[in-house]
C-alpha cells in the first residue's frame, strides 16, 4: 500500500470477521424509532422552512471595520414592522450580518426592503447594504413543490436502477435504506433547527447518490459471494460481505466527512447546514446498507447462482471487487 507509512491507516484491519447479522434485530428497532421520531417531528414542530420555501427577503449589512453593530437593535427594529419572523445572525466579525425577513402579498416588495433599512439605520447608525434577496410566496411554494418532486424521482429512479440490475429484494432493500436516510435527514433538520430551502435540497440529492453508491458496492459484492458460496448459509455470506467491503467504506466515509467538516467551519453560515446534513447523511447511509437494506435480503431469501466459482469473472466497479 503506497499510504502504508500513515499511522492512521494501520489501525484499520485488512480484515474482519464481525457478526453484523446478529445485531440486525436491535438496529432494525433502533432504525424504526429513528424514523416514526423523524416523521413526527417534520409533521410538528415541523420544518425550518428558508426564504426560498416560505417567501421573504434576505440581505447582509456591514458597518465600517472597527465598529460593532448590534444585533439585538437589529432584531427589535425589523420586529416591531410586523414581519413575521426575523432573523439576524452575525458573520464572522461584530460589524456584519444577515436579517431575514417575510415580505407580505400585498404590500410591494421593495417598500418592505426600504422600510427595512430605515429602520435599521434608526436603530444602530448607517449601514452597507449587499446581497438583497427577495422571493415571493408563489414562487416560494412552487420552489417547495418542485424540491420535493426532484427528492420522489430520485428515490424512484434509484431503485428502478437497483431492480434492473439486480433481483426484486435487492430493489426493496436499497429503496428501504434510501427511505430510512433521507427520512433521518429531514429528523435531523428538524431537531438542529437547520433551515430548509433549496441548497439543503441539493444536500439530501447527495445523501441520496453517496447511499446508493454504498449499497450497489454491497450488493454487488454479496452478488458476487452467493455465486461463490452457494452452500454457506445466507447470514454467513452477508457477514462476509460487509466485512470485506467494510475498511474500504470506513475510509471512504471518513474522507469525506472530513472534507464537509472544513466546508462546515470555514464556509459559514450559508454552507453550515449543507454540510452538517451532508455528513450525517453520510453516516447514516453507511449504517443503512449494513442494517437496512442487507437484513431486508436475509428475510426474503435470495436465489443462488448456478454458475461455477471458476467461470465467475469480477464485477468491475471502482473498489467493489476488491477484497
Amino acid at each position: 500500500m503506497a499510504m502504508s507509512w500513515w499511522p492512521l491507516i494501520k489501525i484499520l484491519p485488512v480484515k474482519t470477521n464481525l457478526k453484523f447479522v446478529s445485531f440486525a434485530k436491535y438496529a432494525a428497532v433502533l432504525s424504526a424509532v429513528l424514523v416514526i421520531a423523524s416523521l413526527v417531528g417534520v409533521f410538528k414542530p415541523g420544518l425550518n422552512m428558508g426564504i426560498d420555501f416560505r417567501g421573504g427577503a434576505a440581505m447582509e449589512m456591514s458597518k465600517p471595520t472597527g465598529q460593532v453593530l448590534d444585533l439585538g437593535a437589529v432584531r427589535g427594529a425589523v420586529g416591531e414592522l410586523g414581519l413575521g419572523d426575523v432573523q439576524v445572525q452575525g458573520i464572522d466579525d461584530d460589524s456584519s450580518a444577515i436579517v431575514r425577513f417575510q415580505v407580505p402579498d400585498d404590500v410591494p416588495q421593495v417598500d418592505v426592503v426600504e422600510r427595512v433599512q430605515t429602520a435599521i439605520n434608526t436603530a444602530v447608525g448607517d449601514v452597507t447594504y449587499s446581497g438583497v434577496s427577495v422571493v415571493g410566496s408563489k414562487v416560494s411554494g412552487e420552489l417547495f413543490r418542485s424540491g420535493l418532486m426532484a427528492l420522489g424521482a430520485a428515490v424512484v429512479l434509484m431503485f428502478a436502477y437497483i431492480w434492473f440490475r439486480f433481483e426484486p429484494q435487492f430493489g426493496f432493500g436499497a429503496i428501504a435504506g434510501l427511505l430510512h436516510d433521507v427520512i433521518l435527514v429531514f429528523g435531523l433538520i428538524v431537531l438542529l433547527r437547520l433551515e430548509f430551502g433549496l441548497n439543503m435540497v441539493a444536500a439530501i440529492l447527495t445523501v441520496i447518490g453517496y447511499s446508493m453508491n454504498d449499497t450497489v458496492v454491497v450488493f454487488d459484492r454479496l452478488r458476487e459471494n452467493l455465486r461463490k458460496y452457494k452452500t454457506m448459509p445466507l447470514g454467513e455470506v452477508i457477514d462476509l460481505t460487509i466485512n470485506e467491503i467494510l475498511t474500504r467504506t470506513i475510509i471512504t466515509g471518513l474522507t469525506a466527512v472530513m472534507v464537509l467538516a472544513a466546508l462546515a467551519y470555514f464556509g459559514g453560515e450559508a454552507l453550515y447546514g449543507f454540510s452538517i446534513a451532508l455528513m450525517f447523511g453520510i453516516v447514516v447511509g453507511t449504517y443503512s446498507s449494513i442494517y437496512v437494506g442487507a437484513p431486508i435480503i436475509l428475510l426474503w431469501g435470495v436465489k443462488r447462482g448456478d454458475r461455477n466459482p471458476d467461470d465467475i469473472k469480477p464485477i468491475k466497479l471502482g473498489m467493489a471487487s476488491r477484497p
